[in-house]
């Protein structure tokens, strides 16, 4: 609800695109510096509930400070406070994954993870939806309100989980600390394949984020009917999510990884060429069933192949990178997709998710032994 909120908010009170695009900017990019910080402290502190608890209520603070302040203070204030909220995302998208071997038996683990992914997909259809509903019916201060409550009764919900011990002494210094996590990303091969796929994954996702809505003209739909592609997709990717189970048991997480965001990519080669809104609603759900398998899988590389130590740096760290990367694309859909046109962005996005795929089977490759 919040990236959607923040935009909301931005245009009802001052009509200016820019301020918006900056707030939204704002709150994505802080993850990309905080998510390895964040990953260390989780690693070792005995608070890791309290730790995942501070998001939230960090979340809940500043939206009930943008109800103050946006259209009320000078500019520069709204896309602070959103990097306030923004600096602590990766404990939302990293931070509780990284529980997960704490808390369930290996033989539930892959299982988990699907329930995990599904529910990251659940968040991904109603939350902008709802948001969108309460701001048209009620008003999106009635929305931001309701975000500060939702972020109230999920630390309640953080509260019930068992208190977990750290997984790493406190003596080791905190610098070599945060760069043990980035370290073991870059120099673990199977790991930094599906790393460098998702990474890539997301910087496309941005990029539809933007290209999506501008499409929408060329088959006579409002921009907000790309409200229900999303919808379709995140509806297929969780059902392949919760079915395909056993995929992680027959094959390695990053073969699952890059062999899904493959034929994602050749599933989006095909929107271009729908001439109705209908035919790519359905080929969206398609496409979304074959992207389905990508999230859990990307869960179990992280646990596989880290040890439990380093588990919260890995998961932050690559969170991190995955928020700014999405970042990174809607910027630059910004610009490129008013020059070429949403038919060829559309195809810019299938061709780059082959290279994200490429890339991720050429980076699982060992470094051939140095020779003296």
């Amino acid at each position: 609800m919040v990236a959607f909120t923040l935009v909301l908010l931005v245009l009802e009170r001052t009509d200016s695109p820019a301020l918006a695009g900056v707030t939204g900017a704002a709150f994505a990019l802080p993850a990309v510096v905080t998510g390895p910080l964040l990953g260390a402290w989780l690693d070792r502190t005995p608070y890791r509930r309290s730790a995942l608890a501070l998001n939230q209520a960090a979340i809940g603070v500043v939206m009930l400070s943008l109800l103050a302040v946006v259209g009320h203070s000078p500019h520069w204030i709204t896309p602070a406070l959103a990097a306030v909220a923004g600096a602590t995302l990766p404990m939302a998208s990293g931070g509780f994954t990284s529980m997960l071997p704490s808390l369930v038996p290996s033989d539930r683990l892959a299982r988990a993870n699907s329930f995990e992914a599904a529910s990251f997909g659940a968040a991904t259809i109603t939350g902008p939806a709802t948001a969108a509903t309460v701001a048209a019916t009620l008003s999106v201060e009635v929305a931001a309100v309701a975000i500060a409550v939702t972020a109230a009764l999920s630390i309640c919900a953080i509260s019930r989980l068992p208190a977990l011990p750290p997984l790493q002494t406190a003596g080791e210094p905190f610098l070599p600390a945060v760069l043990a996590g980035l370290t073991h990303l870059v120099r673990t091969p199977r790991l930094r394949a599906s790393t460098v796929t998702t990474t890539l994954l997301m910087g496309a996702t941005g990029f539809l984020l933007i290209a999506l809505p501008l499409h929408m003209s060329s088959l006579g739909m409002p921009k907000s009917a790309a409200g229900y592609l999303w919808t379709a997709i995140e509806l297929g990717s969780v059902t392949t999510a919760l079915l395909l189970t056993r995929l992680q048991a027959r094959w390695r997480p990053e073969q699952v990884v890059i062999v899904s965001v493959a034929a994602y990519g050749l599933a989006l080669a095909s929107w271009p060429l729908a001439t109705s809104f209908v035919v790519l609603l359905l080929v969206a759900f398609g496409s979304g069933l074959l992207e389905g398998p990508t999230l859990p899988a990307m869960f179990a590389a992280r646990q596989q192949y880290s040890p439990e130590s380093l588990q919260g740096r890995v998961s932050t760290s690559a969170a991190s990178l995955r928020v700014g990367a999405a970042a990174v694309g809607q910027a630059t859909a910004g610009l490129l997709v008013p020059v070429v046109g949403t038919h060829k962005a559309l195809t810019v996005v299938a061709l780059a998710l082959l290279v994200a795929a490429g890339l991720g089977a050429l980076t699982a490759r060992k470094a051939p032994p140095h020779v003296s």
